[in-house]
């Protein structure tokens, strides 16, 4: 299975609410593998994740079919990876008037697809 590198289509999805490595454990099952062979895996993994990717992926296929004119049968998901994004700093009240930071991780999904040779 060879993959044209230099036609790349990309698509990103930032500050998503949701830390990166329970995205990327998603992402590295649908690495290297059909656009429909991985929307079969995403809509059966039992991941709030998966969610997110599905839309991110999509969006990846769509730019591909309408601004180069691609085949989406013929995509291949040849990069898939998750980036940390800014956290929101929150606070929790303690014992003894103490207070414990929170941080809630945000995150950029980059899906690229390329068309199989």
């Amino acid at each position: 299975m060879a993959i044209d590198n230099k036609t790349e289509i990309k698509a990103v999805a930032k500050y998503i609410r949701m830390s990166p490595f329970k995205v990327r454990r998603v992402l590295d099952q649908i690495r290297g593998r059909s656009y429909r062979e991985a929307l079969i895996i995403l809509e059966f993994m039992p991941y709030k994740a998966c969610e997110e990717i599905i839309k991110v992926l999509r969006s990846a296929v769509a730019n591909a079919e309408h601004n180069n004119g691609m085949n989406p049968a013929k995509l291949v998901v040849s990069t898939a990876f998750a980036d940390g994004g800014p956290a929101l700093k929150r606070f929790r009240p303690r014992a003894q008037g103490r207070a414990y930071k929170i941080r809630k991780p945000t995150c950029h999904i980059t899906v690229a697809v390329a068309e199989m040779n």
